[in-house]
């Protein structure tokens, strides 16, 4: 008698796969936030001291400037809330320290734009000595600020014996004029004296910024182009502006970072007389000079704010400028 041996079917032949075991997902995430931890790790004590460095005295800062605090009678400080704030934005030498905040900035990054750009283009150009021109035009930003801003009180406006009368004196004599005017440029342009100084220093920035984006251009775009017949003007306004417009950006608001919170040329040329006292040095005047600490801590408070809102578009502009690259590479 043979016996046949048929194949069950239906859904109890079925057999489902064996499932995992439950801690697996547990045990994967455990396991990827140890690799996290061990990566993060090294940069801890970084961020700690970055921490302690950076964001205690702010909230030191933060908190100060919420008292009514006059170091000259410690006995008489008291909690007065936003009233530092509501001072702050009603005191006229406050606001007028601003509006020439604003103007410098505005005027010196304007203008240092423009000559790093001229610079630019001629650097990018190849011509004998080139690297020991590029050299001597970065001297400027590698000098310490107050020594630029000494450099530029004794050696260039001093109305004795300065580089820019002793010029003046020369260039009269050879149409033969004796004697000549020598102007005191401190004291009757004050605010042109401190953005000159300042322009001097920070036009390299802008040129290092301008010759890097001049020197990632494609050639094969601009060679295309003189072979069309595009002129020199019609390929820079087509073709190498637009491609520097990032360039432009980052310098635009990296610069007015650094600018904005000058200090030491208009304490050196000026002690922030004559009109020319921006914030920064506004704040060392309620300080040091004032003693109200109370009231000085909130215009710090406002001034890193605002650095922060202007840095914050600086590192957007930055981190759109390396997708693009990453794109085109």
């Amino acid at each position: 008698m043979s016996t046949s041996l048929s194949t069950p079917s239906g859904p109890r032949a079925r057999t489902a796969p064996p499932e995992p075991p439950k801690s697996a997902p547990h045990t994967a995430r455990r396991a990827g936030r140890k690799h996290a931890w061990a990566t993060r790790a090294p940069l801890l004590p970084a961020l700690v001291f970055l921490i302690a460095v950076t964001q205690l005295p702010f909230v030191a800062t933060l908190v100060i400037s919420l008292f009514d605090w006059n170091s000259l009678d410690p006995d008489e400080r008291a909690f007065s809330g936003l009233s530092n704030y509501a001072s702050l934005f009603t005191d006229a030498a406050l606001r007028e320290s601003v509006v020439t905040t604003v103007l410098l900035t505005a005027g010196v990054v304007v203008t240092c734009v423009v000559l790093g750009l001229l610079l630019a283009l001629l650097l990018d150009r190849t011509f004998l000595g080139r690297g020991m021109v590029r050299t001597l035009l970065i001297t400027p930003f590698l000098l310490v600020p107050v020594s630029a801003a000494l450099l530029w009180k004794h050696a260039l406006y001093n109305p004795e014996y300065g580089l820019l009368n002793g010029a003046l004196t020369w260039a009269f004599g050879l149409f033969g004029a004796e004697n000549p005017a020598q102007p005191d440029w401190i004291s009757e342009m004050p605010l042109v004296a401190v953005a000159a100084a300042l322009v001097w220093q920070w036009t390299p920035f802008m040129m290092l910024i301008l010759l890097a984006g001049l020197q990632s251009r494609p050639a094969e775009t601009t060679e295309a182009a003189r072979l069309d017949g595009a002129s020199a003007w019609q390929i820079f306004r087509y073709l190498t502006l637009p491609h520097l417009r990032r360039y432009l950006e980052l310098g635009i608001l990296l610069g007015s970072v650094y600018i904005v919170q000058n200090f030491d040329a208009v304490f050196t040329l000026t002690s922030g007389g004559l009109g020319t006292a921006n914030l920064p040095y506004t704040i060392y005047q309620t300080f040091y000079q004032a003693h109200e600490y109370g009231l000085a801590s909130a215009a710090g408070v406002v001034v890193v704010i605002g650095t922060i809102v202007v840095a914050t578009f600086a590192l957007r502009v930055v981190s759109s400028l390396f997708r693009e690259e990453a794109t085109r590479a």
